[in-house]
Order: C-alpha cells, then sequence, then structure tokens
C-alpha cells in the first residue's frame, strides 16, 4: 500500500485532469465546425508528442520492444476511443457524450472480471444494470432508437475502458513517460493517415479551432496522459476508473455554462441513474 499522501496526490492528479477532460467536450464540439475529425486528432496528437518529446529527450535510450509493444497496443484503443468519441460529438450533445462515457467506471470492473475468469459480483451487476438503465433514459428517443452519435459514443466508452485497464497492467512494469509518448505519438500517426485518406486537406485553421488544440492539446494530452499513467502505477485500475467516472458531471456543467445545453426531466433522470452506478461501483470498491 501507498502512503496516504501518496494515494491522495495520485488521486487529485487524477481528478485535476478530469476536469480538463470535461471542457475539452465543448471546446471539441465547437472546434469540428471548422476541421475535420481526425485532422484535428492529428494536430492535436502531434503537439502534445512533440512536446514530451522534447522534454524527456533521454528517456528515448531507455526503449525496449516490450515498452513498445505495450505502448503500441493502448494506442490502439486509445485511438479507437477518441476517434469514436470525436466523431460521436458531430451527432449528439455534449452532455450526452460525457454521460455515456462515464460508462468506462462499470466496464472496467466487468474487464477485470473477465480477465480474472471470475463471474462478477453482485455490486458490479448492480452497478452496471443502474448504468445501463440510465444510458437507455439518457438516449433513447422516443420511437426508443440510439441517436447515432450515442452509439458510437458508447463504443467510444469500451475503447477507453480497455485502454484504463490494461493501463494499469503495463503502468507498473514499464517507463510510464515512454508509455505515454507511445500513446500519444501512435495515437497522432493514426489519426494523420485516416486525415490523409479521407478528409480534404487545408493549411488554414480557424482561431476557434487553435483555442480548442492550445486547451487539448498540452494540458489534456500530454501532461493528462503523462499524469495519467505516472497516476495509474500506484492505484488499481477499477480505482482510476472511478475517478474518471466525475468527467460527466463536469461536462454537463461546462456544456451548460459554453453552449446552453440543457438535459430534460427525462435525460437528467438517466443520468442521475448513470451516476448512480458509479456510486455502488464505488460503494463495492471499498468494502
Amino acid at each position: 500500500m501507498l502512503p496516504f499522501d501518496r494515494r491522495l496526490t495520485a488521486d487529485l492528479s487524477l481528478l485535476i485532469i478530469t476536469v480538463i477532460w470535461g471542457v475539452t467536450f465543448v471546446t471539441v464540439k465547437t472546434a469540428l465546425q471548422d476541421i475535420g475529425v481526425f485532422s484535428f486528432l492529428a494536430i492535436r496528437f502531434f503537439i502534445a508528442f512533440l512536446f514530451l518529446a522534447l522534454i524527456f529527450l533521454r528517456r528515448w535510450s531507455r526503449l525496449d520492444w516490450p515498452t513498445f509493444k505495450a505502448g503500441a497496443v493502448l494506442s490502439l484503443w486509445l485511438f479507437a476511443g477518441y476517434a469514436f468519441q470525436t466523431v460521436g460529438l458531430l451527432y449528439t450533445s455534449a452532455s450526452n457524450a460525457g454521460f455515456i462515457t462515464g460508462l468506462t467506471v462499470v466496464l472496467v470492473p466487468c474487464l477485470a472480471a473477465l480477465f480474472a475468469r471470475r463471474i462478477p459480483g453482485p455490486g458490479t451487476v448492480a452497478a452496471v444494470l443502474l448504468a445501463v438503465s440510465g444510458l437507455g433514459l439518457l438516449t433513447l428517443s422516443v420511437t426508443f432508437s440510439f441517436n447515432f452519435g450515442d452509439i458510437l459514443v458508447l463504443f467510444c466508452a469500451v475503447s477507453f475502458a480497455l485502454q484504463i485497464f490494461l493501463l494499469g497492467r503495463y503502468a507498473p512494469l514499464y517507463d510510464t513517460s515512454l508509455l505515454a509518448m507511445l500513446q500519444i505519438g501512435i495515437t497522432g500517426l493514426l489519426s494523420a493517415v485516416v486525415a490523409l485518406a479521407f478528409e480534404p486537406f487545408s493549411l488554414h485553421i480557424a482561431p476557434g479551432v487553435w483555442t480548442a488544440l492550445a486547451i487539448t492539446a498540452i494540458p489534456a494530452t500530454s501532461l493528462a496522459f503523462l499524469v495519467q499513467t505516472w497516476a495509474q502505477a500506484r492505484m488499481p485500475a477499477v480505482h482510476a476508473a472511478v475517478i474518471f467516472a466525475l468527467e460527466p458531471v463536469f461536462t454537463a456543467l461546462f456544456a451548460a455554462l459554453a453552449l446552453g445545453e440543457r438535459l430534460s426531466a427525462r435525460e437528467a433522470g438517466g443520468g442521475g441513474l448513470v451516476l448512480l452506478g458509479i456510486v455502488v461501483s464505488e460503494l463495492r470498491i471499498r468494502r
């Protein structure tokens, strides 16, 4: 067990980047009006990678094949998560996307149970049922059909859950700065390949896009993933997922302040059930 002050530092570090990620839903949704999804991701992750690569230039001498392989696996799920999330934001609200991404907190314990070949306990099952019920109220229309963007963001939650779970296994074994840089660099490379293949190329970048890049590239990507990798080497993946579950709350708050988005009573009830599922998951972990 880590000393209390070190555990508290790790918890607070993850909480701060969770707040930052909550803001990015709003800024990214606004920026996507002026730039392609994968072009934005490519520029964002290239800037973030360059920033960390210059700071940790000497760490590259420690790179070996096992570390590269671990970083590549993590980056595949990270790329999938951001691709699904960013495209999903074109078709759904920032607050909906934030709440659905919050399902990661109940997916991580399920993955842990699956890889350990154990049947999930009643606490995990209750948390999943509450979260799925809330997801239905939040995203299902009157005709009981999912919004296309909501489905994409749901795939995003699965991808991020796999990234968080695997990072919890890899972070204690490998250099955290190298893992962070590999995740960011390979994700940026994959985004650039997709952007060049499917999106029109333009050297003009609107001022609003630069604002979003300023918020997302350094604070929400390079620093955030460096902190996440460092913190997850010091805590279980499930505990990290519980902290990340606060992201939908911050997303809804910033969406209301910046975009004027409002949840209906049904959607608010659904979001409440998702958060209740998160609380049940937290109580299960504490017990």
